[in-house]
């Protein structure tokens, strides 16, 4: 029969391969539901993962939604890493679109394209404050990171509706609740012409070699990750567990806004109800995917990107409903937490013994 048996010490190896064995797994998964809905396994297949790459234009489209994928996981790593729960990266995306919008919408038919930057700026500010609430909440009252961010996801949603419904809605937009659409001055540089591909995309590879060099070669990331797991070996060591919560949770929240400022000042260019795409929370499969590890999370920012391609492109093409994306990212994930074990457990077959026969008393 097989058996769990612990290792010594956990597989460096295992933690390598777990997450390509989860994508595998996916993979098979997807095959298998195609199959059940009466689809062509392999068509459905290739608009997860060829489709996607096929053109300039669709790698672009690629480009886009690993951008906010990128930026949320980068901010969430670090929250993870110093053992902040941040679960609500969405909340905090939606409030810096929101402020990001604010500013743009002040721009005149005078404004430079140096505009630019004060919106980004907004939108670091807007996701800072909305994570801030968190952290005064954690740090005063010792309330749970988790369900105060993830409460306050709902209440950065109805901000949004109260907006683009009511105060900020187009006089002119024939009753769409959506704002005004933004003066070209203020709309993300792209980085090709007829592409949709924006310098949000080149700001999220930066990220990922400056958090990189934060985390592993930055003496205060190395005091921040300690402050956060262990707040007795960082008092000992002069550490304050009080700042890495605080500065996990500002990264964390300024990632976010800033993904939210790039969205909504790049491929959207207004405010609409539709800004929560849920990127906030698939970028929490984003961060365990690439191991907290910022390369690994480019690369499965692209891959979650791939679900999302391949999500839209089934609806249209195969006449699937797009809460495909979401069964593949959740199959991602349950895949990922089960290949995990394999790091610290190995697999053993034991042969079954034969149950003795009980043994009567001698008389």
């Amino acid at each position: 029969m097989l058996q769990l048996e612990a290792r010594p010490a956990p597989s460096k190896a295992m933690s390598l391969a777990s997450p390509l064995i989860a994508l595998l797994v996916t993979v098979l998964a997807g095959a298998a539901l195609f199959a059940l809905l009466g689809k062509d396994p392999s068509r459905g297949l290739a608009m997860f993962f060829i489709e996607p790459f096929r053109g300039a234009n669709a790698v672009s489209e690629l480009c886009v939604k690993a951008t906010p994928l990128m930026l949320i996981g980068l901010g969430l790593a670090v929250c993870y890493r110093a053992n902040v729960w941040n679960i609500g990266a969405e909340g905090q995306f939606v409030v810096g679109a929101i402020a990001a919008s604010g500013v743009a919408m002040q721009a005149s038919a005078d404004s430079s394209h140096w505009i630019v930057v004060p919106i980004l700026l907004a939108g670091v500010l807007g996701g800072m404050a909305w994570a801030a609430i968190v952290a005064f909440l954690r740090d005063r009252a010792n309330a749970s990171e988790i369900l105060v961010s993830l409460m306050l996801v709902y209440v950065a949603n109805q901000l949004l509706n109260y907006l683009v419904y009511g105060t900020w809605k187009d006089p002119d937009g024939y009753g769409f609740p959506q704002t005004i659409t933004f003066l070209d001055a203020t709309k993300i540089p792209r980085l090709f012409t007829g592409l949709r591909v924006n310098v949000g995309f080149v700001a999220a590879l930066l990220s990922v070699a400056t958090f990189w060099l934060f985390l592993f070669r930055v003496y205060g990331g190395f005091q921040m990750q300690v402050g956060g797991l262990a707040a007795a070996a960082a008092r000992y060591a002069g550490f304050s567990s009080r700042r890495a919560l605080w500065v996990a949770l500002m990264i964390s929240g300024g990632m976010a806004g800033l993904a939210g400022a790039f969205e909504v000042a790049g491929p959207i260019g207004q405010l609409t109800p539709y800004v929560p795409a849920g990127y906030g929370f698939a970028a929490i499969i984003v961060a365990y995917v690439g191991r907290l590890n910022p390369v690994g999370i480019l690369f499965s920012a692209l891959l979650m990107s791939l679900f999302y391609i391949g999500g839209e492109l089934a609806q249209s093409r195969l006449g699937l409903p797009k809460s495909l994306t979401g069964v593949f990212q959740g199959v991602l994930l349950f895949s990922l937490l089960a290949s995990d074990t394999l790091i610290n457990y190995r697999v053993r077959w034991h042969a079954a013994h034969p149950a003795h026969p009980a043994r009567t008393p001698a008389a």
